[in-house]
């Protein structure tokens, strides 16, 4: 048997202490996927707030929207590469994430670009976003597998795919609220209604998983009282919001009343927050 030289096994303990530093830990990883998984839904907020724009649906405090949603995905993602401290979010050094996280910066730039021409006054591009914004989500939805993935393997626990499909559900929040958008703009309005129908669907589907189970989900329940209670919030704003989407969503419908849009622009963000909320008690569950 070989001798470690004194000198090499002093490196060897110091790499191993770096290692132990560098880890992340469960509570940090509960962070990246709640955050990574958010960035999804800003995807589908900016994109529903151009369109609302574009149906002339308070202008100005979308605009404004847009302007904090945008800014909010670029920190955030810069954050998730290079770590934030006062987003909780460590660096990323998986080579394989870095590469993901790239594409998507790539992306972004791209959509970006139509983003800001709203955000300075500009008129709104309906087909570009339309076009831009499901690549960009797609890909985003790609980094948060990969890092529910490390995390399952790096800390052995599974909270990784509960708190990325809760946090899933803000986004098909808003990507309901944008597909409606596009069927009142006329714009692929078939396609549109099949998309909202089938968001309407998994939303409904995953709602009653966190609750109460889906194997094919990977979904376990839950029977802690506090998250039971936010999500039966969420269930009774769905219940409200619903009906729009099924409206909008008609086979036979012919366009979008006014009212309904109003009453979607509306809800859409109450229904967004009270789910947040619930992401971030399944989020603290790991601290």
């Amino acid at each position: 048997m070989k001798k470690i030289s004194i000198p090499l096994f002093i490196a060897l303990l110091l790499a191993i202490a770096v290692s132990d530093v560098l880890a992340v830990t469960a509570s940090e990883y509960a962070v990246v996927i709640n955050l990574s998984g958010r960035q999804r839904m800003l995807t589908q907020k900016m994109s529903k707030e151009m369109l609302l724009i574009a149906n002339k649906i308070d202008v100005e405090g979308n605009r404004a929207n847009l302007k904090k949603t945008a800014k909010l995905f670029d920190t955030t993602l810069t954050g998730l590469r290079d770590g934030n401290a006062e987003m909780g979010l460590p660096a990323t050094e998986g080579r394989v994430i870095l590469k993901q996280l790239d594409k998507v910066r790539k992306l972004w730039d791209e959509f970006q670009s139509v983003v800001s021409e709203v955000v300075q006054g500009g008129s709104v591009d309906i087909a570009k976003v339309a076009q831009l914004n499901l690549p960009l989500l797609k890909n985003m939805n790609t980094a948060v597998r990969l890092y529910e993935k490390e995390a399952k393997k790096v800390t052995g626990k599974s909270a990784g795919v509960v708190i990325n499909l809760a946090g899933k559900q803000r986004m098909l929040t808003q990507k309901m609220s944008k597909e409606m958008s596009l069927v009142a703009l006329n714009h692929s309005t078939d396609d549109n209604k099949s998309n909202l129908r089938s968001t309407a669907s998994l939303f409904d589907r995953t709602l009653k998983g966190l609750l109460d189970g889906d194997g094919d989900l990977e979904l376990p329940g839950t029977k802690d009282k506090a998250i039971r209670s936010q999500l039966t919030i969420v269930a009774d704003l769905w219940k409200e919001f619903k009906p729009l989407v099924e409206r909008a969503a008609g086979i036979d419908t012919k366009g979008i009343s006014k009212d309904d849009l109003l009453q979607m622009s509306k809800l859409n963000l109450p229904l967004l927050k009270e789910m947040n909320k619930a992401v971030k008690m399944y989020e603290q569950l790991e601290q």
